[in-house]
C-alpha cells in the first residue's frame, strides 16, 4: 500500500465527464490511426520497390519526431492550454497521411509518414491529454482517470487496426491512407471539448508548490530528482518493446507462414486487452505504489516474449501471446505519468510528461530501426526478439529504486 502525500490540486474548470470523453476520443482516433501503420509495411515496400529499412527508418523518425516535439507541445499545452496544440495536431495528422499515400520517394515519405505525422501525434496523444487530466481530476482519482484514457487509446487500436485492414483490403493502401486522413480531422471537433476558459487561474498557488515556478526551475528540479531519471530510463524500455512488435509482428508473423489475417486479428486483440490492462493499472494505481507495478510489467513483458519465442507458433500461441501483451502494453502510461504528478504537481506535467515520453520514443526509433536493420542484415528478427527481453529485465530493475513521494519545496 502507498499512502505518500500527495500535491494539492488546483480547482478543475471542466468536468471529468467532458475530460474523459473528449480526451478519450482524441486519443482513440491519434493512436487508432497509428497502431495499424504496421499493416502498410508491406504494401508500400512492394509497390514501390523499397527495403523494409526505408518503411521502418520512416516510422523510427516519426517515433522520435513525436518524442522531441512532445516536450514543446507539452510546454505550449501546459501555457495555452490543449485546445489549440491538438487542432494543429489533427491537421499536420491529415496532411501526414495524405503525403503518405502520394508521394514516390523515400526522403518524402520520411518526411510525411516521419516528421509531419510525428508532430501531429505530440499534439494529440497522452502528454497534453494527460496536462488537462491533472489540471481537472483530483490528485486521488488521476491513476484512474489516466487509465480510462489510456484505455481509449487500446480501444482505437482495438477498433481501428481491423478498419485499417479492410480499407486496404476494399480500397487498396492508397484510398485507405487518404479515408483516414479525413478521418483525422474529426479531432479537431472533439479539442473544442478541451478548452479550458481560464487556465491560468488553475496555475495558482498551491500548498507545497512555488507560485511562480518556471519552466526552467521545473526542468531543473526533475532533472537533479533521480526518480525522475529512473521513470525516463525505464519508459525507453517500453518504447522499443511495444514499437518493434506493432511493426513488425505482421511481417514476422508472415515470414513464419501465418497468413496476413493472424497478424491484423493479433494487433487487434493487443488492443482490446489493452483496454483491461491500461484501466486496470490505474485502477491498482490508486492502491498500490506505481514503481513496483510498473517493475512487474516490465518483467512479465519479457517472460511472456520468451515464452512465445520457444513455444511452436500457431495462430493460438498468436492470440494468446496478443493477450497477454495487450494487459502489459501501455499499462506504463497512467501509472508512469501519475508517478510524476505525484512527485512533482500539474503545473509542468505536459512538459515534464513529454520529456520522460521523449525517451520512451528514442526506445521507439531504436526498436522499430533496428527491426528493419537486422532483418535486413540477418535475414530474421532474432535478434531483436532477445534485445527486447534483456531491456524488460533491466526496466524492472531500474523502476525499483524510485520514490513517488512529492518534492518538497522552499
Amino acid at each position: 500500500m502507498h499512502n505518500s502525500r500527495q500535491p494539492s490540486s488546483p480547482a478543475p474548470s471542466l468536468s471529468i465527464v467532458q475530460v474523459l470523453a473528449c480526451g478519450a476520443g482524441v486519443v482513440t482516433l491519434s493512436m487508432g490511426i497509428r497502431h495499424g501503420f504496421g499493416l502498410w509495411l508491406q504494401p508500400i515496400t512492394q509497390a514501390q520497390g523499397w527495403t523494409r529499412e526505408s518503411f521502418a527508418m520512416a516510422l523510427a523518425i516519426q517515433n522520435l519526431t513525436w518524442g522531441i516535439t512532445g516536450i514543446f507541445a507539452g510546454m505550449v499545452a501546459d501555457r495555452f492550454g490543449a485546445f489549440r496544440v491538438i487542432v494543429g495536431g489533427a491537421i499536420l495528422y491529415a496532411l501526414g497521411l495524405a503525403g503518405m499515400a502520394l508521394v514516390n520517394t523515400p526522403f518524402l515519405f520520411t518526411v510525411f509518414a516521419g516528421i509531419l505525422i510525428g508532430t501531429a501525434q505530440a499534439g494529440t496523444t497522452y502528454a497534453v491529454i494527460y496536462g488537462v487530466i491533472g489540471r481537472n481530476v483530483e490528485p486521488a482519482r488521476r491513476p484512474w482517470a489516466m487509465g480510462v484514457a489510456a484505455a481509449a487509446g487500446s480501444f482505437g487500436q482495438f477498433f481501428m487496426v481491423p478498419t485499417e485492414g479492410f480499407l486496404i483490403n476494399q480500397w487498396g493502401w492508397q484510398d485507405a491512407l487518404l479515408i483516414l486522413g479525413v478521418a483525422a480531422l474529426l479531432m479537431i471537433p472533439l479539442a473544442y471539448g478541451l478548452r479550458e476558459p481560464d487556465l491560468h487561474s488553475t496555475h495558482a498557488p498551491v500548498a507545497g508548490q512555488k507560485p511562480n515556478q518556471t519552466i526552467a526551475h521545473a526542468l531543473q528540479e526533475a532533472f537533479s530528482h533521480p526518480s525522475f531519471l529512473l521513470l525516463t530510463a525505464g519508459y525507453f524500455v517500453c518504447g522499443f518493446q511495444v514499437v518493434f512488435i506493432a511493426v513488425h509482428m505482421p511481417s514476422y508473423l508472415k515470414d513464419m507462414g501465418q497468413l496476413p489475417t493472424v497478424a491484423s486479428y493479433a494487433l487487434a486483440i493487443i488492443g482490446l486487452f489493452n483496454v483491461f490492462g491500461t484501466y486496470g493499472a490505474g485502477v491498482l494505481g490508486q492502491t498500490f505504489q506505481k514503481k513496483n507495478l510498473l517493475s512487474l510489467i516490465y518483467l512479465t513483458r519479457s517472460i511472456a516474449i520468451t515464452i512465445f519465442l520457444l513455444s511452436p507458433l500457431s495462430p493460438a500461441s498468436v492470440y494468446v501471446f496478443s493477450a497477454v501483451m495487450g494487459v502489459l502494453w501501455l499499462s506504463t502510461v497512467p501509472l508512469t505519468n501519475a508517478a510524476l504528478a505525484n512527485i512533482f504537481g500539474v503545473k509542468h506535467l505536459s512538459m515534464l510528461g513529454g520529456f520522460v515520453f521523449c525517451s520512451h520514443q528514442v526506445g521507439s526509433f531504436m526498436g522499430v530501426w533496428l527491426g528493419g536493420y537486422l532483418y535486413d542484415k540477418n535475414g530474421n528478427y532474432d535478434a531483436v526478439w532477445f534485445i527486447a527481453i534483456a531491456l524488460g529485465v533491466a526496466a524492472a530493475l531500474i523502476n525499483l529504486p524510485v520514490k513517488e513521494t512529492a518534492v518538497v519545496r522552499a
